[in-house]
């Protein structure tokens, strides 16, 4: 199929004159499920990691956090990321995409999401290092968006301090959220965190308990549970990772989060994480899109290995 734009460039153009555009490549999008399995005679080929997920992050610039390491500005140049999009896209193995609105219209009209997982992310409305972070209200894609786009699932981050009372507001909007996307039948994936501010900045909890306890609030969420997924973050210490993965029998994917400069020390902890009996994938963003050695294609290629 030949992509109503040929190269970012042209997404300017296209967008000024023909915004209907966007809604027609959604609707010839050729669409894949969730999960492959190995059940097909072309399995080894089209499902490399059967009942597996590799998905590529790209939600971040939505809330205002473009930052990579030391790199404060790193995602703001939007040509330049959706080249590294479609390059880690076209990786043999990559299961699809986690963006906002604006990056996958970006990526529909370059023909690159097709036979791809489309993951629409739907609160952006926390933005980073401001004082309503945590009222992080839906200002992303709604449900019925996700569907009229014919996209697969959608994201959305439940980020919880017991001192902010704008944690009950994004909590209770959360449980609506997924009864509406269970009205679809549609997976939505929660990426729960426990947080406190410090020196007025927001800071995430990754210990053990802190972890278990963002996953038994939000596997508890909403009227069902069944299309509910969990995207959790690694513990500060790896080896409580199983203990905590016990905490619900829903399917999680690992995130990836700040990685720095120790890329090889991530792709360690993703391999023993992977191996717990929830752990369905990997939904890693800035760390691949923008490693240290700029080999965008090989540290792709190394997280899929590690399903």
């Amino acid at each position: 199929m030949t992509p109503a734009a040929a190269s970012p460039r042209d997404l300017v153009r296209l967008r000024a004159e023909r915004p209907e555009a966007v809604a027609e490549a959604a609707a010839r999008r050729r669409r894949r499920p969730l999960l492959r399995t190995a059940g097909t005679p072309t399995a080894r080929e089209r499902a490399p990691h059967p009942g597996r997920l590799m998905i590529i992050a790209a939600d971040h610039p939505a809330r205002g956090a473009l930052a990579v390491g030391d790199r404060a500005l790193a995602m703001a140049n939007r040509f330049e990321l959706l080249e590294r999009l479609r390059l880690a896209l076209s990786r043999p193995g990559v299961d699809g995409v986690l963006a906002s609105a604006d990056v996958l219209d970006d990526l529909l009209l370059l023909g690159a999401l097709e036979d791809k997982v489309v993951m629409g992310s739907m609160n952006r409305g926390g933005l980073a290092g401001a004082a309503f972070e945590l009222d992080d209200r839906f200002t992303g894609h709604r449900p019925d968006d996700l569907v009229r786009h014919g996209f697969d699932a959608g994201k959305l981050l439940l980020r919880i301090d017991h001192d902010d009372p704008g944690s009950l507001d994004t909590l209770h909007t959360a449980a609506r959220t997924i009864d509406a996307m269970a009205a679809h039948r549609l997976p939505v994936f929660v990426e729960p965190f426990l947080c406190r501010r410090v020196d007025g900045r927001l800071r995430t909890d990754l210990g053990a308990a802190a972890v278990a306890t963002s996953i038994a609030i939000a596997s508890g969420l909403a009227g069902t549970s069944a299309y509910t997924w969990l995207k959790v973050p690694v513990t500060e210490h790896p080896d409580d990772m199983a203990q905590v993965m016990e905490t619900s029998t829903l399917p999680a994917v690992l995130l990836g989060g700040e990685v720095g400069d120790d890329l090889d020390g991530a792709y360690g902890k993703w391999r023993e994480a992977l191996r717990l009996p929830t752990v369905r994938g990997l939904v890693v963003g800035r760390s691949l899109l923008y490693p240290v050695d700029g080999d965008v294609a090989g540290a792709v290629d190394t997280a899929v290995s590690l399903l």
